[in-house]
């Protein structure tokens, strides 16, 4: 389970670096003249970081339980 959890984290981590640098590369670029794509790009980021730290807690207690 707690790879299982671990892989998740990764993953979630990984979308996270991926929207991110997406967002980054599209400021530089400055054609997104309404910000909307911004918008849209970092409340993605926002979701994929709240998944990842809730993918993070449950790896925790998850190998917390498993240790006692």
């Amino acid at each position: 389970m707690s790879t299982f959890l671990m892989i998740l984290v990764v993953a979630a981590a990984l979308a996270t670096l991926f929207v991110l640098v997406k967002g980054v590369i599209g400021m530089a670029q400055g054609k997104d003249v309404t910000g909307q794509r911004s918008q849209a790009l970092m409340r993605k980021r926002v979701m994929f970081q709240a998944v990842a730290i809730i993918f993070v807690i449950l790896f925790i207690m998850v190998a917390r339980g498993s240790g006692s």
